[in-house]
C-alpha cells in the first residue's frame, strides 16, 4: 500500500486496515518462528506499513 493510498483513507478506514495488518503481521511472525517463510523481507515491509498507517492516523486525529 502506497503513501498516497493511505492519505486518501479516512481515519476509520485506517484503523480498520491497521487492525487487519497487525493481525496478519502477528500470524506471519508466528509462522516464521515455527518454520522460516520464503520471503522474510515481507516481515520488514509489514512493519513499515504498520508505521505508515499509525503515522497517518496520528496526523488525521490531530487535525
Amino acid at each position: 500500500m502506497k503513501k498516497a493510498d493511505i492519505k486518501n483513507l479516512s481515519a476509520g478506514d485506517i484503523q480498520n486496515k491497521l487492525a487487519e495488518v497487525k493481525a496478519d503481521f502477528n500470524k506471519m511472525k508466528l509462522s516464521h518462528s515455527i518454520s522460516p517463510i520464503e520471503n522474510p523481507i515481507q516481515i520488514k515491509d509489514m512493519r513499515r506499513l504498520i508505521a505508515r498507517l499509525e503515522t497517518e492516523l496520528t496526523l488525521k486525529q490531530q487535525s
